[in-house]
């Protein structure tokens, strides 16, 4: 089985088929657990057969890599964190605002020290995942600035986290344990999706947290020197990956903003392997920042290919993108995926099955014409 990374893959979330939302929607009142997940025989089956098919049309595609496309989950970020022992989630009135619309209106407390409980549900997401594919399995969570950048002040109860820094320590304890915790399960390929270090960049985003009296070039400091310390002492044969957007919910967006103040913490100060960016549109700015990308054997994956609309991208228009990118860096260093997964909550983007399809082997196409080749 080839090792990542790959020249080509996908961030890692799928539409849900028509069963698993329907599945969702009739058991969803009696039998989800406290976080999201199914404690339901009938709706696991459900979603196992999802996955089964999933990992067919990954594998199908010709990608070396291959997720579960999250069918088990309801976000992409708040399922992983509610189960974490210390944070549990609320409903409230109004969602996070995307562009057009709100997201659902759950949100995050910190009600505990934060700690990776040894039952964590995603360890056995990944094991059923890796017993149905026969290509790299690889399962994505949120990094640990999800914790931190969506909840707020008044959430975070523990007096002990009125000094930043025993919360920051604490997450970083908290993810590395999930760190060891999904290598022992047989994860040798993990994905942290730290967006946050992107909405960052948006001037928007900068003066809300100056606002609530954060420093927003302290927080990116903070967040890359949390992530280090998670992945810090991970297993030589464990590779650690980083997605970042601008928010992904229906098609829509929540942040804009060029790469440039979080390019150097990203690339210099995270220890991470390899790096799926957002490149879809103009919100995320010039392709400069990957020229901080330090020699050697960390990969970017800049992400040409939209997940937000049906309209496939040309292989000549790639072509000319991967000209641009390789200005700045090495071309050996770089890969091809899509900007972001297709269907960062259940509800999905607004593109069908085959249009997700389409886009896949576009991937596996164009490293072929690039590279020679997706390993």
């Amino acid at each position: 089985m080839p090792s990542p990374p790959f020249r080509a893959d996908h961030v890692g979330s799928l539409l849900r088929p028509d069963n698993v939302h329907k599945a969702r929607v009739t058991y969803r009142a009696d039998v989800l657990g406290p976080h999201g997940f199914s404690t339901c025989s009938e709706l696991k089956a459900i979603e196992n057969e999802a996955i089964k098919k999933m990992v067919a049309i990954q594998e199908g595609a010709g990608l070396p890599a291959v997720t579960d496309g999250e069918m088990r989950r309801s976000f992409w970020h708040y399922d992983f964190m509610g189960a974490l022992t210390g944070l549990e989630l609320v409903e409230r009135d109004t969602g996070v605002q995307f562009h057009g619309m709100n997201l659902r209106p759950i949100f995050p407390t910190i009600t505990g020290r934060l700690d990776f409980p040894d039952n964590h549900p995603m360890l056995n997401h990944f094991r059923y995942l890796a017993s149905v594919s026969n290509a790299q399995p690889k399962i994505s969570i949120p990094g640990p600035s999800a914790c931190h950048f969506r909840t707020e002040t008044d959430d975070i109860v523990p007096p002990e986290y009125e000094d930043p820094d025993v919360l920051f320590d604490d997450l970083a304890k908290t993810y590395n344990k999930a760190v060891h915790a999904f290598y022992d399960a047989g994860c040798r390929y993990l994905q942290m999706d730290d967006i946050f270090f992107a909405y960052l960049c948006d001037p928007k985003h900068r003066a809300e947290k100056q606002s609530q009296g954060m420093d927003p070039d302290w927080l990116i400091s903070k967040y890359a020197a949390t992530m280090h310390d998670a992945i810090s002492d991970r297993p030589e044969d464990m590779i650690i990956a980083m997605h970042l957007c601008r928010g992904n919910f229906q098609s829509t967006w929540a942040a804009e903003g060029a790469y440039d103040p979080a390019a150097d913490a990203v690339f210099n100060q995270t220890g991470i392997d390899v790096y799926f960016m957002e490149y879809d549109s103009n919100r995320a700015g010039g392709l400069e920042p990957l020229r901080l990308l330090p020699r050697g054997k960390k990969r970017v994956l800049p992400g040409f290919i939209t997940t937000k609309t049906p309209e496939l991208e040309s292989v000549d228009d790639l072509i000319r993108r991967f000209d641009e990118a390789s200005k700045y860096a090495d071309i050996d260093q770089l890969g091809i995926a899509p900007q972001c997964g297709f269907a960062s909550t259940e509800e999905g983007n607004r593109l069908t099955q085959d249009d997700q399809k389409r886009k896949l082997e576009l991937v596996v196409k164009t490293a072929e014409v690039i590279w020679g080749g997706v390993t």
